[in-house]
């Protein structure tokens, strides 16, 4: 028998609209139109694919389910081009509205690196190799 193999990673949003505006922001390639749908996906390159599902999605087959507090578990990360490209990127979602939380810096493990936070409070790092 094979070992699971990795297919999709879900994010649980409060507002689907908002979200998807972000990750759109970020380059994801996601369907028009889908503002109102209860669940989305996309496919990533490699075929790994990215959902997200509303709250009440989660809570009709979860009754239990409540919105996490505290720090993050996990985050999605996205490579940009270069140092300069991160710097870049982490401006235009901040000139956006959206909440930078550790801004632009060259980081000890050699990578040029940022965190902004989602609609949802969920941190989405920026990196790039330095240069």
């Amino acid at each position: 028998m094979n070992a699971p193999r990795l297919d999709v990673i879900g994010l649980v949003v409060a507002d689907m609209a908002a979200s998807l505006a972000f990750y759109r922001r970020l380059g994801l390639g996601l369907p028009a139109g889908a503002e109102d749908a209860p669940h989305v996906e996309a496919v990533l390159p490699g075929g790994l694919r990215i959902a997200w599902d509303t709250e009440e999605v989660v809570r009709s087959y979860d009754p239990e389910w409540t919105r996490p507090r505290g720090g993050d578990r996990m985050g999605p990360a996205f490579r940009c081009d270069s140092p300069g490209h991160v710097d870049a990127v982490y401006e235009d979602l901040v000139a956006a509205g959206y909440r930078g939380h550790l801004k632009p810096w060259d980081a000890f493990w050699g990578q040029r690196y940022a965190v902004v936070l989602d609609p949802d409070g969920c941190g989405v790092s920026l990196f790039a190799d330095a240069a």
